[in-house]
């Protein structure tokens, strides 16, 4: 930690430099805190409209080598503090861009070996750089107006489509890695981290939409290379930052060896951003329970008597997704069939459901199990046109005998080809796999 200096900038800076003294005189749990205090303290002059060169400096006199822990702690306590997700999101760049010379560099990423969840992250993350290095170079191309405006956007649309593999990236982040982060108390970077995806998604998805306009004017094109293009490797470049100094630093420090054998072990669900992983990382061996004494026991219901295989049978048979979430609003249960519309990993099972979706739609998660719960409503459904399927999303109240509410019910499926189902068929009649 570095030394403490006088200072005449106010009496704000000074409370500031009378906390960080108290901490350096405390006990580890206590120093940790008041820095905390301390970083706190400092950034909310940003969201007060200071400059954030003056911050940054004020950080290279106060706090040496900022633990990315402590990032992530602060963020949450701005949101604990009564700050809107919104506000610290909104914030979150300039979080990162102040804090840039004071977080410590991690060291251990590199070592970890080919495989291993976090070296897959990094490794993503060096072939986004090149994908974003040659973006770059086709923004550049772009301004050689002697050129032909298609010849130009082509060029353009060629470079930033492997970019658009990040959503695999960013999928298995958030529900893997965010997942057991919200297991160790850490629910800062699922929260701010999650809408800075979706920001980086959405911006992607307009400079794809407007790079496939064959019919782009030069102007218009020249236009959109200084604003949505830019602003698109923007964002990405800045996730990366976040992932490499900040979340992945804490991931490491707070997992288990089981932990990261669960992400191993479930991160094909997701599928691979620009490059397939290594194969030296082996984890250890599943800890997951051996239900096969179930078998001749079964479970008796009212309406029969079911072995576990069968149970599971018909669970993992039925041509929907069903996931339960119990009265607590944690996931319980999901099924594992083979035409899946929507990826569920089991390291999700226990996280509070609202976690289990992007920030934007906490709210309307908030309305349906409150609604279930207090039992004005019992269903609520949506359909979706993703691309060939037609998804069909069904929330079912699930309540015992004298009506008191036990969860909620997932059901989905994809009905395009019951959509599209007309006449009658009454013969014997086998469809291809």
């Amino acid at each position: 930690m570095t030394e403490v200096k006088d200072s005449s900038e106010g009496s704000s800076h000074n409370a500031v430099v009378t906390a960080l003294e108290k901490a350096m005189n405390t006990p580890p749990s206590e120093e940790r805190k008041d820095r905390l205090d301390t970083l706190k303290e400092i950034i909310l002059h940003l969201h007060r409209g200071e400059a954030p060169d003056a911050v940054r400096e004020r950080l290279k006199v106060l706090i040496d080598g900022v633990d990315p822990s402590e990032v992530a702690a602060m963020e949450q306590r701005l949101i604990e503090d009564g700050m809107s997700l919104e506000e610290v999101k909104s914030m979150c760049d300039l979080h990162a861009e102040v804090l840039s010379d004071a977080v410590t560099p991690p060291s251990a990423l590199p070592s970890l070996p080919p495989g291993h969840p976090v070296r897959q992250l990094m490794d993503e993350n060096a072939a986004l750089k090149a994908a974003i290095a040659k973006a770059r170079e086709s923004i550049a191309f772009i301004g050689k107006t002697e050129i032909p405006a298609n010849e130009r956007r082509l060029r353009a649309l060629e470079a930033f489509q492997p970019l658009t593999d990040v959503d695999k990236h960013y999928r298995r982040k958030e529900h893997l890695f965010f997942s057991i982060l919200e297991r160790h108390g850490t629910l800062g970077p699922s929260k701010v981290m999650w809408g800075k995806d979706d920001e980086a998604r959405e911006v992607l998805k307009a400079a794809m939409t407007a790079l496939r306009q064959e019919d782009i004017a030069a102007v218009e094109l020249e236009f959109l290379a200084q604003t949505v293009l830019k602003s698109t490797l923007k964002a990405l470049d800045g996730m990366i930052f976040k992932e490499e100094n900040i979340l992945l630093p804490m991931c490491l420090e707070m997992f288990t060896k089981d932990e990261w054998g669960d992400i191993w072990r479930q991160s094909p669900e997701y599928g691979w951003c620009l490059v397939a992983p290594g194969d030296e990382y082996r984890p250890p061996e599943s800890a997951e329970g051996d239900f096969s004494s179930l078998d001749g026991a079964g479970v008796r219901l009212p309406s029969g008597l079911l072995s576990y295989p069968q149970l599971l049978g018909i669970f993992n048979t039925l041509p929907v997704d069903i996931t339960f979430v119990d009265a607590d609003d944690r996931v319980a249960f999901f099924s594992e069939g083979t035409e899946r519309v929507f990826e569920r990993s089991r390291v999700i099972i226990g996280r509070d459901v609202r976690n289990c979706h992007p920030p934007k739609s906490m709210h309307v998660v908030d309305q349906i199990l409150e609604d279930f719960r207090s039992g004005r409503r019992s269903v609520a459904e949506f359909w979706i046109q993703m691309g060939p399927k037609f998804v069909h999303i069904r929330y079912f109240a699930v309540r015992d005998g004298d009506g008191a509410y036990l969860g909620t019910l997932e059901v989905t499926q994809d009905i395009a080809r019951m959509r599209a189902l007309e006449g009658q068929r009454r013969l014997l009649q086998y469809d291809e796999d």
